[in-house]
């Protein structure tokens, strides 16, 4: 693992820099039920060929960070199998055409199992980015990754102060999750096309309000820019 810090020079909204032994790459809630069509953002009516363009960027950083040696952390979005921790308003959903979706569709049959439940196919991460046996695995129950996890105590443990956020969707977990990191201290890189949203002008906007006011909760770079500038500390 290369032990000189990092430089970013591209990054928004000035240049920043990392060590790698301080920091982790987080992918977040790369699963089925988010990016395949017949999964739980299908069910609420999203376009779920919109967040494919995210999946490239992020098989290219999990590859850099791999060689590299980095921490690499995935999350999953999901809820316990007899649905204890599902709370009424997170489960009373609608469509996007305003119908309510009847009685909620975590924990309904689907194509891949039951929707939004540990264990089941759909909860599973894609198999382009699917884990490393050496990767821990965060099942987080809500948008952020710190709430009811253990990723505060595995981030202590590693002495990580850094985070590469990549993941869907952009304006919901990611952004979620860069708020409570920068909330405990830990400055934020979000890789903007490691990123999507069913919706591109949230994208657009929850990328923006990262950078904006002097980086107020981070910084932004590129996919390809991060790749470039590990690798050269690599080599």
């Amino acid at each position: 693992m290369p032990t000189e810090w990092i430089n970013l020079p591209s990054a928004k909204p000035h240049p920043t820099s990392f060590s790698p032994t301080t920091t982790a790459v987080i992918i977040i809630d790369m699963q089925r039920d988010f990016l395949e069509p017949d999964g739980f953002g299908a069910v609420l009516g999203n376009d779920v060929s919109r967040l494919a363009r995210a999946v490239e960027p992020c098989a290219a950083v999990l590859a850099a960070a791999r060689g590299a040696g980095m921490m690499v952390i995935h999350t999953r979005e999901g809820h316990r199998t007899d649905m204890a921790d599902v709370h009424p308003h997170k489960n009373t959903r609608r469509g996007l055409d305003g119908e309510v979706i009847s009685d909620g569709p975590i924990g309904t049959e689907g194509k891949l199992g039951r929707i939004l439940i540990r264990g089941e196919a759909g909860h599973d991460i894609i198999p382009r980015l699917y884990p490393r046996d050496n990767e821990p695995i965060v099942d987080k129950p809500g948008k952020g990754s710190f709430y009811a996890t253990d990723l505060e105590g595995i981030l202590q443990a590693r002495n990580i102060a850094t985070l590469i956020v990549c993941g869907v969707t952009t304006e919901v977990c990611c952004h979620t999750t860069v708020r409570e990191a920068n909330d405990r201290g830990m400055h934020c890189i979000v890789v903007e096309d490691a990123c999507a949203s069913y919706i591109p002008e949230f994208h657009e906007a929850a990328i923006k309000m990262i950078w904006a006011q002097g980086g107020i909760f981070g910084s932004v770079i590129d996919s390809k820019a991060f790749v470039d500038a590990l690798s050269k500390c690599s080599e």
